[in-house]
């Protein structure tokens, strides 16, 4: 008798070439439920319906299909089990060898703008996890696919091993249907408790080297089922990157994503970035990025918002790099920095998405933040000094509020011509990265501009700006001494705005 096949899935993606070789040429029979039959008959494949196999139609506009004992019957029953073996024949129930299932789209589905609970609740699948978990309980007797990106390596299997797939893939392929079937109902769970509860799985993509530091082991994990983010993105060369790697990436792609009319570059050490620029051209952005800290680049990762080209390929090469990643890299820029082997080139087609929150792990427990995404508005901003801003000092100002906020507080960034010229970072009190960022910049501070993530409790740090060259400030205020901040600002002719918004990183 010919082996069977139940495949129901949302995603369709590889269906019809994984099922005309399973008829063609391993001899299967399928069995399908509503559009994956269709699908399968569109292609001229020959299937049975599941509500024609089982006798039982679907019902509930189609909440009931596969959960019937010929379905499940045929998944659990174990082969080595005489009664087992009585009860399918009983029954008439055939052995079911392979199930392919995934799921209804529920993270898209509540991922969409204006989604309501009761939309979001018809994409709760019963029927997929149920064939899932069965088929996966029972993995000593029967495979089971839950991703596209298995078919092939199962079909090598069945090449390989005279028409049957290893103990060990299906041993492999049943940690994946739990491990599907457990983050699919961690995040229903999530978008039901709302603030109650927050839920936080993964699925292992690899084991790192080590963490931020040797002796502590590391690990990297995927949240829910289809890649996203870094999950996502392609490894074009360069080794298998590390635990630091991952998070300055992660740092490099934030700061990026403030910026998408305009060529972009930023460098990145430690998570905070030693050069940012804007260009003309994507190579021109990096050039002046590399420029503006090239002590701290060296060894840097960086991130473009624009594809790699050939011009910038060979600048990226003139110098030790960690990581680079942009949207795109065409071929000559590929075979450019081919010659640097070792750097690890990445793509990311969309640079912009990130987790919505923020969390960070304490003593029994963990702290969860929305993710702080706000867009800077500068109509809301206020001029508090005599003298005005022109359209030139505003964007700069909008430039470096921009990048102050990606740097960890306390925060002070200096620029000029859409390019940092210092950074101060992390100090323990804001007049230390003020002194930091102005000697960095040195004679460039003369007429740049300096952001400051958080306000001034006093005038000094205004002070010591303006006497180092600084024409404007951009800060959040809130401070009960904002008024002597502004005082100083006016009695030096400078420009002070005040955006309301306060950015600590810690």
């Amino acid at each position: 008798m010919a082996r069977l096949a139940l495949l129901s899935v949302s995603n369709k993606t590889g269906l019809i070439d994984l099922a005309r070789s399973l008829v063609e040429e391993f001899d299967f029979d399928l069995i399908s439920s509503g559009g994956t039959a269709q699908a399968l008959k569109d292609a001229g494949l020959p299937v049975t319906k599941v509500a024609d196999y089982t006798g039982s139609p679907e019902i509930l506009g189609g909440r009931v299909k596969t959960l019937h004992p010929r379905i499940h019957g045929g998944i659990l029953a174990r082969r080595d089990v005489p009664q087992d073996i009585t009860d399918l024949e009983n029954n008439q129930i055939r052995p079911i060898d392979l199930v392919v299932v995934n799921l209804y789209p529920f993270e898209e589905t509540i991922a969409k703008p204006g989604v309501t609970l009761s939309q979001a609740v018809e994409q709760i699948d019963i029927g997929g996890p149920a064939m899932l978990r069965a088929s996966s309980k029972n993995f000593a007797h029967l495979a089971v696919l839950c991703d596209p990106a298995q078919y092939n390596e199962y079909l090598q299997e069945l090449r390989q091993n005279n028409g049957e797939a290893s103990l060990e893939f299906r041993q492999k392929a049943a940690l994946k249907g739990f491990s599907h079937t457990a983050s699919y109902d961690q995040a229903i769970a999530s978008y039901l408790a709302e603030a109650q509860h927050y839920n936080l799985s993964g699925t292992q993509l690899q084991s790192l080297r080590y963490g931020e530091n040797p002796h502590q082991p590391a690990a990297w994990y995927q949240t829910g089922s289809t890649p996203t983010g870094w999950a996502a993105a392609t490894k074009l060369q360069g080794k298998e990157l590390s635990y630091n790697n991952l998070v300055d990436l992660e740092a490099a792609r934030r700061i990026i994503a403030e910026f998408t009319d305009t060529p972009a570059a930023t460098i990145i050490k430690h998570t905070n970035p030693c050069g940012t620029a804007l260009g003309s051209t994507i190579s021109e952005a990096y050039q002046k990025a590399f420029n503006a800290d090239s002590t701290s680049a060296f060894g840097g990762i960086v991130a473009l918002n624009r594809p790699i080209d050939a011009a910038t390929a060979s600048e990226l090469t003139k110098t030790f790099l960690e990581c680079v990643v942009a949207p795109s890299c065409d071929a000559e820029a590929q075979e450019i920095l081919g010659k640097k082997s070792n750097v690890r080139v990445l793509t990311l087609a969309d640079l912009s998405s990130g987790s919505k929150d923020t969390v960070k792990a304490i003593a029994g427990g963990f702290l969860v933040q929305a993710s702080d995404d706000m867009i800077a508005d500068t109509s809301q901003w206020q001029i508090v000094t005599e003298r005005q801003p022109t359209d030139s000092e505003l964007a700069e100002l909008l430039f470096a509020w921009k990048v102050c906020k990606h740097v960890k507080s306390n925060a002070i960034v200096v620029t000029s011509d859409r390019t940092t010229l210092g950074v101060g970072a992390g100090q323990m009190n804001r007049v230390g990265s003020v002194k930091i960022a102005l000697e960095q910049a040195g004679e460039k501070a003369k007429g740049a501009i300096l952001a400051s993530d958080g306000f001034f409790p006093f005038d000094d740090s205004v002070r010591t700006a303006a006497a180092a060259g600084i024409t404007a400030i951009v800060q959040p205020g809130g401070s009960l001494r904002d008024k002597d901040s502004i005082i100083a600002a006016n009695e030096l002719g400078l420009v002070m705005v005040l955006t309301g918004v306060r950015h600590f990183l810690h």
